[in-house]
């Protein structure tokens, strides 16, 4: 492809975040959505109204896979179609941008990475926070030892709506004559028609992965983005239903906790902890600092070492105070109070453009990609060793076990 060419992209998956994919894909120069697959009428009949009235529409992805003018596909659909689209479409010959997680079950991860190396195409993930300037940013300051040896990291991405708790919009013509509800439960246990379930998926383990594959997903991305880690090797979790008893059946509260090699990584999601408004970051706990990131920002308080080590003595009788505190100042002597004596705090804060963002330049990689033929990092394998280990953490809520994980041969071990 010459670099000037038209990129000719199709949606796979045209719900609220799949029609955002593709709105910042064609805001980007040469790039043309030329196809849209769904399954819900209303929904293609927007893209219509989106992108123009010869937009081609099916409800079949694979009539979009067969078309010789589609060079790359964004993949939005529910979780449990992420693997089967995605190989498709490879061995079609696109390109293939899929939405985080990039599998559903844990097994299903090897063959989607096989199916990248063999069809020599671009696989890119849709986890964001790989192309934050922000995150970027963290991990230079990271390498520099601004907060010396890293010893912990937390993490957390609370959501205290109603529809950042996946409570999504059921259209009132939702029925099965708009809703291609045999084609939408591919592989999952059939059942009868149920909107609800078709229209809110991300509730039910049948179609989505939870907190685990929506939002873990995220965090380790920004994780490993910013350290370089490859994945944990022991992964535990807990939580439950606290709050949102409608009819889901995955937690709306998570904890989890992930020993790496060097560190320790906590995560947490709570869908209603009584302010109505989004909570996400990371601290990073170093020797002799700590860092906080979020998509708009990274702080630092750096606390230099201390310069002795302290004492405990009020329990010791005063003649042994004494004898102690004779020793302790021969090699700590007290230093005079000057102003220059005082021991500083040192704060420094980063920040991109407001006009910054994230989302938009995750696809602009991605376009990149596609043009000059370079895969951007976060292909098939550090794709998996994001969703593995986050998928691992349902496993374990489910199972209330520790779940062993290898982050070099991508299997669990336990």
């Amino acid at each position: 492809m010459a670099i000037n060419d038209t990129i000719q992209i199709a949606l796979i998956g045209a719900g609220g975040m799949g029609q955002g994919d593709t709105y910042h894909s064609t805001s980007l120069p040469g790039v043309k959505l030329v196809a849209a697959c769904d399954l819900y009428t209303s929904r293609l009949e927007h893209c219509q109204e989106s992108w123009g009235k010869d937009l081609f529409i099916t409800r079949d992805y694979r009539e979009v896979l067969a078309r010789k003018d589609v060079d790359a596909v964004i993949i939005a659909t529910p979780d449990h179609w992420h693997a089967r689209i995605t190989k498709e479409a490879l061995a079609a010959g696109k390109d293939v941008y899929c939405e985080k997680p990039m599998v559903q079950k844990v097994e299903e991860g090897q063959g989607v990475i096989d199916a990248q190396k063999s069809s020599g195409r671009i696989l890119q993930i849709g986890s964001q926070y790989a192309s934050s300037l922000v995150f970027q940013k963290a991990k230079q300051l990271l390498e520099q030892g601004v907060i010396g040896k890293l010893n912990m990291v937390e993490a957390w991405l609370d959501r205290n709506t109603a529809v950042g708790a996946w409570q999504y919009t059921v259209p009132p013509d939702a029925s099965p004559a708009t809703v291609d509800w045999d084609r939408f439960l591919g592989n999952a246990p059939k059942r009868p028609f149920d909107a609800t379930r078709f229209f809110r998926w991300r509730n039910y383990r049948d179609y989505g992965t939870g907190l685990a594959g929506d939002l873990y997903v995220h965090l380790l991305t920004g994780l490993h983005v910013v350290t370089g880690a490859i994945g944990p090797n022991k992964i535990y979790a807990t939580g439950g239903l606290r709050y949102w008893k409608d009819g889901r059946d995955v937690p709306d509260v998570m904890l989890a906790c992930m020993d790496y090699p060097g560190f320790t990584f906590t995560l947490k999601v709570n869908f209603k902890s009584g302010v109505p408004v989004e909570d996400f970051g990371f601290r990073f706990v170093g020797s002799e600092g700590v860092m906080w990131a979020s998509m708009s920002e990274v702080r630092i308080a750096k606390q230099p070492r201390e310069s002795e080590p302290g004492f405990t003595i009020n329990e010791f009788a005063s003649d042994v105070r004494k004898k102690f505190m004779e020793d302790y100042r021969k090699q700590y002597p007290l230093k005079d109070l000057t102003p220059e004596a005082l021991r500083s705090n040192d704060q420094m804060r980063y920040a991109p453009p407001s006009s910054y963002n994230a989302h938009l330049e995750h696809h602009r990689n991605f376009i990149n990609a596609v043009r000059t033929r370079k895969p951007f990092f976060e292909d098939g394998v550090f794709g998996f060793r994001t969703a593995g280990p986050a998928l691992l953490t349902g496993v374990s809520y489910e199972e209330k076990k520790v779940c062993g994980w290898d982050p070099q041969t991508l299997t669990r071990t336990a």
